[in-house]
This record gives structure tokens, C-alpha cells and sequence, in this order.
């Protein structure tokens, strides 16, 4: 689930049901036929996430990183995963603590401090599955969430659409952050979290919406005879999937996705797993989405929050480094 004591970092007062999180990650354990603590595994590769924030679009030697890095960001490829030996698991796990191991010193750390919960989406609330459109929680982990709604001020920080997460989950009450924090808003009945009657709603790229559609629309026609690929427009940024695709097909989706991002210089290219995405080149992201909602709360220049992000996908690392530097 990549909930490690980095994780759970300290930022006026209430910890009471901090022992909500083990039950958010029980109501997870049921999507996966291994404990996520193994498919944390592809946390590992920082350096390839480095590798594809430097490319270049307009430099055809580059399609090879893609394809390359595409690899590494998938679980089940024989390159980039592998049973963890005793010595390499233990050596992880020295960087990589468990959360859950160390509960106890996260309650005590929490003693006297407003908990705030951030949580991703896809494959911590949800399985990753092959169709994007059925992501769907289980009734288990959405009666979890509400629980934990109830005793801390709680977010949904996803890269897909806000709609469509808001669509999943179904709760009024938490905030939600979709298209990776591009598209942010509070409950529509306001928060007991909150001071102040005014609701929370905050998109730093609306200006970019027109060029969104565009390339969405380019990129259904160029991807379009690539078996398995799936588009899917995230408001603020454009998904390409290619969990169905064949992995002979992969330099080919790089290519059709490269010709037409290449037209954009305002646009950059990301990745998670399987997918790869367009988003405008704009500062801001998962990490940004955090600090504004907790500013948001009240407490960005407050000493006794004790802020709480779970998630699994290398675009959610920009929050826990947020946590980190705090």
C-alpha cells in the first residue's frame, strides 16, 4: 500500500480513533493475492522516474526510455519485479519501514494532534483492474473511509477525474483532489473541520482545459488501432492505458502517443502503473494538492497536525516528500 513511516509525518486537537488506519488496512488486504507490503516493491525505482521526468519528446532516441520505463512501472514484469529474498527484503524494509510494525510510535506521535487522512484511489481504495471504468471499492473499505470521515477531515487525492472518483466512493463529506490535484473541492455542505462558511473549490489549470480536449481527442484517433489501449479524459489531464496492450505493441503506443504530445510543448508526459499521462506542465501536483487543503483546513502553519497520506503509485511519492519536509 506503500504506508511507511514516512508516511505519517507531524505537522489544534484530536487523535481519538487514530486506530481506524489497521482497519483501512485490513478492508485492503482483499484486493490482493499478496500483502501490498511485497508489491511496494516498484517503489524501488526512483531513478527511472527521474530518467522519464528528463525526456525530451522531440527526440526520437527517446522512445526506447519510454518503452524502457513503461517496463519498470509494471508489477508483473520478469525485469522489473522478483521474489524478495530474505537479505534484499529485510535491506527494503530498513528504508521502507511498515507503518503497521510501528503503530504504537505513530499513536504516541499523534497524542494531542489534529489527524488529517489523505488518501489515493486507485489500488489503495480500490483494486487495479484491466477496465479503468470498473474500479469499484468494495462496501467493506467504503464503510471504513466513512468511519474515519467521521473523526479527522479526510481527502480523495487521485489522478483521475474528480467526477468519476466522487462517482466510486459516493461520501459527501470528505474533500476530493482528482486529476492529481488539479481539481480540488470540499463537501458541498461545508465541514465541521472547517471555519468559515465558504466552500473549497480550487482548479490552478482550468486554463488549460480546451488544450486537454484537443489532445484527448488526438490522441483517441491516433491510439485507436493499438488492441487494448484506452484513453480516458481526467478533466485536467488525459490517461493512456495500456494494461490490455500486448507488450510487442508498447514501442507503437509510445510512438502514437509521442506524435501527437510532441505538438504541445505545454504539456508534459508522467507515469504510473500501466498508464501514462498527459498533464499540463504547471507546478503542481499531489504534494501541492496536500498542502493547499490543509491550508485550506487551517493548519498550514500549524505545529500540532499530524497529517496521514496512503498510497501506492510513484505520483503520490511528491505528497509523501511534502510529509517528509515538514
Amino acid at each position: 500500500m506503500g504506508m511507511t513511516k514516512e508516511n505519517a509525518a507531524n505537522g489544534c486537537d484530536n487523535n481519538s480513533g487514530v486506530d481506524m488506519i489497521p482497519d483501512l488496512y485490513a478492508a485492503s488486504l482483499s484486493m490482493y493475492t499478496k500483502p501490498p507490503l511485497v508489491a511496494s516493491g516498484r517503489h524501488i525505482t526512483v531513478t527511472r522516474r527521474k530518467l522519464l521526468k528528463n525526456l525530451e519528446v522531440n527526440s526520437t532516441q527517446r522512445i526506447t526510455s519510454w518503452v524502457d520505463s513503461m517496463r519498470a512501472s509494471s508489477p508483473t514484469h520478469p525485469k522489473s519485479t522478483h521474489s524478495l529474498t530474505e537479505d534484499n527484503s529485510s535491506s527494503w524494509m530498513l528504508h521502507h519501514p511498515s507503518a503497521l510494525d510501528t503503530f504504537e510510535q505513530i499513536i504516541d506521535a499523534s497524542q494531542g494532534k489534529q489527524i488529517v487522512m489523505f488518501l489515493d484511489y486507485d489500488g489503495t481504495l480500490s483494486p487495479i483492474v484491466d477496465d479503468p471504468d470498473r474500479a469499484f471499492m468494495s462496501n467493506k473499505m467504503r464503510a471504513t473511509v466513512k468511519k474515519l470521515a467521521r473523526r479527522f477531515p479526510t481527502a480523495i487525492v487521485s489522478g483521475r477525474c474528480r467526477d468519476k472518483v466522487y462517482s466510486f466512493v459516493r461520501l459527501g463529506e470528505l474533500y476530493y483532489a482528482g486529476s492529481h490535484g488539479m481539481d480540488i473541492k470540499g463537501p458541498a455542505k461545508g465541514s465541521k473541520y472547517k471555519k468559515g462558511d465558504q466552500a473549497v473549490l480550487f482548479q490552478p489549470a482550468s486554463e488549460f482545459l480546451p488544450m486537454i480536449d484537443e489532445v484527448n481527442k488526438k490522441l483517441i484517433e491516433k491510439t485507436k488501432s493499438t488492441p487494448g489501449a484506452k484513453v480516458e479524459n481526467n478533466k485536467f489531464c488525459v490517461s493512456v492505458h495500456y494494461r490490455c496492450v500486448d507488450e510487442k505493441e508498447w514501442t507503437e503506443l509510445a510512438q502514437q502517443v509521442r506524435s501527437v504530445i510532441k505538438e504541445y510543448p505545454k504539456l508534459r508526459l508522467t507515469q504510473g502503473r500501466k498508464v501514462l499521462e498527459i498533464r499540463p506542465t504547471i507546478k503542481w501536483d499531489k504534494g501541492k494538492a496536500l498542502e493547499f487543503l490543509l491550508e485550506s483546513l487551517g493548519f498550514a502553519n500549524c505545529t500540532n497536525v499530524f497529517p496521514v497520506y496512503i498510497g501506492d503509485d510513484r505520483t503520490d511519492e511528491d505528497a509523501f516528500k511534502v510529509l517528509r519536509d515538514r
